[in-house]
């Protein structure tokens, strides 16, 4: 097994340090540390701003904005960022305010346009895998569209078949559809590129694109369980659907220090140039 290059040893570091925090306090003290909880709530979202930072400094070697990989990596990167923006504003209410966050508030400017970066970064991916190519056989076909309309009809049945309509907020109409139809247009791209592009670049690229593709079925199952929560009323702060956002940011951190590692290894190998 190889080592672990830097990027990922600071993920890994970070990931422990919140993971046996969130256990201590949501196991031996049974989440009854309210405020403690608030405080372990606002701070995990180092593990997005740090795989974010990395993510785009790690870009310049593939190119930057100028190549297909370069602008993919920008793209996760941004998704990262906005998310830790978005759980910043949300922490702000609630640990440093003291109250419950409005909706919709600043903070779906991080949240909803994450969703927007990850669909562009996956888009930006599957063009180096020459995703497109591999769809003209009639099994890609398939799966371009079967995959999509389930989870879409997966996600329109758990949170928009009763849905009501309040015209005086179009705003709050709007997130109400985007957030669960963007997220499931994002992971059902995600699968599908995964599927399709496992060989990319000799397949030296398979392990890190798998974790970022994890990443994203991981944050779509943490927003699903949020939005599902907050409709019945049961979310907690700091409580397990906060633990999946940690995993998700985790991964993706990883799966974009991983990408870096790739790039070294082609480097080192001679099939692109420093």
């Amino acid at each position: 097994m190889k080592s672990l290059n830097f990027a990922e040893k600071v993920t890994h570091l970070l990931f422990i340090v919140f993971s046996v925090w969130w256990v201590i306090l949501y196991f031996y003290y049974e989440a009854g540390l309210t405020q403690q909880n608030l405080y372990w709530a606002a701070s995990y979202q180092a593990i997005a701003l740090w795989g974010g930072i990395f993510g785009l400094f790690s870009s310049r070697r593939w190119g930057g904005y100028r190549s297909l990989m370069g602008r993919g990596i920008i793209y996760f990167s941004i998704g990262l960022l906005l998310q830790s923006f978005g759980q910043s504003a949300f922490s702000y209410y609630t640990t440093i305010l003291g109250v419950d966050i409005p909706y919709p508030s600043i903070a779906d400017i991080g949240y909803f346009g994450s969703a927007i970066f990850y669909i562009l970064g996956i888009v930006s991916i599957a063009k180096v895998a020459g995703v497109g190519v591999r769809l003209q056989n009639l099994g890609g076909k398939a799966l371009v569209l079967l995959i999509p309309v389930v989870i879409l009809i997966f996600s329109y049945v758990f949170f928009l078949s009763s849905y009501t309509f309040d015209w005086s907020s179009p705003l709050r109409i709007f997130l109400d559809f985007g957030y669960p139809l963007g997220e499931a247009l994002y992971v059902s791209m995600a699968i599908l590129a995964l599927i399709l592009s496992r060989n990319i670049l000799g397949g030296v690229m398979k392990n890190s694109l798998t974790f970022l593709m994890m990443a994203l079925v991981m944050q779509y199952f943490a927003e699903f369980n949020f939005l599902y929560q907050a409709a019945n009323g049961t979310w907690v702060n700091g409580g397990y659907g906060d633990f999946l956002y940690t995993s998700s940011y985790f991964l993706m951190a990883i799966g974009l220090a991983k990408i870096y590692r790739a790039l070294k290894q082609l480097e080192t190998e001679g099939a692109i140039r420093p």
